[in-house]
Parts: structure tokens; sequence; C-alpha cells
């Protein structure tokens, strides 16, 4: 019985979704299938957090899709429950992670081996990087002033703030510009945070978000 649980213990959850969860990003979720509920109702009774992949190929219900072989964990930090069984969750980005392997449950639900990847380590923007922060905070000054940071259900970024981070500053441009899935994966998975930034720079540019 211990080696049963000690193997299930590492198998982490899978959540696949038409979206890309960044470390550190805030990510809510209406649960309405049963095999979910049920799979963040465990997570929650173990403190445990749960896999968002984004789907290769498949949709979010029915049968299991297959996922990209880079996610994010996700912890989660509130819940409610609405009339008709309906589950509210709020959760964050925790660290990145690359599946080994993957095992199909009877309810379709995917569980994965993975290899946790290096958090982003602190990386202070470049000197010519120094504009996507500044533009980042005009952003969070704004939020300051219309919602207020005690509001933290509505506030659009998990707290602290960290503007002289690349990667932090890279991701929370990843989740808010009009990218594609396809975009947006393909920046998760780059682990120089530095050149993450760089990229977002480039869309920024493009966009005219930036002076060139």
């Amino acid at each position: 019985m211990t080696d049963i649980e000690t193997d299930n213990a590492n198998w982490l959850p899978l959540f696949p979704l038409q979206t890309v969860l960044f470390p550190d990003g805030i990510l809510p979720l209406r649960i309405f299938e049963t095999r979910y509920i049920d799979m963040v109702r465990e997570c929650m009774r173990l403190e445990k957090p749960f896999g968002v992949v984004a789907i290769r190929e498949g949709t979010e219900t029915g049968q299991a899709a297959q996922p990209e072989a880079v996610g994010c964990s996700a912890a989660i930090v509130h819940w409610d429950m609405e009339a008709g069984g309906l589950l509210m969750i709020g959760t964050r980005g925790g660290l990145r992670f690359r599946i080994r392997e993957t095992r199909l449950l009877a309810d379709q639900r995917l569980e994965a081996r993975v290899d946790y990847l290096d958090a982003d380590r602190l990386v202070t923007p470049l000197p010519g990087q120094a504009d996507c922060a500044r533009a980042l905070k005009s952003l969070t000054d704004d939020f300051d002033q219309r919602i207020g940071r005690n509001n933290t259900q509505d506030y659009p970024f998990a707290l602290p703030l960290r503007l002289d981070d690349a990667g932090w500053v890279a991701n929370r441009w990843s989740e808010i510009l009009p990218l594609t899935l396809r975009t947006k994966q393909e920046l998760l998975e780059l682990d120089d945070p530095s050149m993450r930034l760089t990229l977002i720079q480039s869309c920024l540019e493009q966009q005219q978000l930036l002076q060139g």
C-alpha cells in the first residue's frame, strides 16, 4: 500500500487547456466536469498543485487531449462552489515542467511524471529592454488607481510586482498581449529570460506599443 501511494505521489495531475500559464501568472478557472472537480478537490485535500498544459491536439472536454510537452504547475489560491455544482478556483503559476511520461486514467484524465525546470533566475532587463519594464509599470500604475492592490481577486497580476526581473516582465507581457497559443507556448519553453523579453520587445515594437 505504501509503495502505491508513493508512486501516485510522483504523478502530477494535468489540466489540458486552450491557454498557457506562466510562472507567477494568475489563472481563474470555472470547472464543471466531474473529473476535474474531483481532481481539484484532491489537490486541495493534499495541498498539492496540478499542471496546466496547452492542448496540442483535441479539445478541453470529452476524451483526453494531447498536451504540449512543457507546462506550468498551478497552485490553488482560492475557491468557491457556485449553485449548480460549478467550481470556481483561482490559481497561481509555479514552476515550469517538461513531461517525461503520461498515463491515462479511466475518467479520461491525464497524469504525468515531469521534470521541473529551473525557476527563472533574477535577470535584470538589459538596457535596451528597459522600455518593456517601463511600459508595464504604466499599466500597473493604472491598475493601482482603478482597482487597488488590496483587491487581490481582481488585480490582474500576482504580488509582489517584480519589474526589475526580465523573466517576470516577459511573462506578464506574454499573458496580456494578443499572441497566438503557439507563440505563447514557444515563449514558455524558452529557458533564457532575456531571450524571452527580447522577443516580447519585438512584439511590442511591431504593435507600436514601444518606440522602435
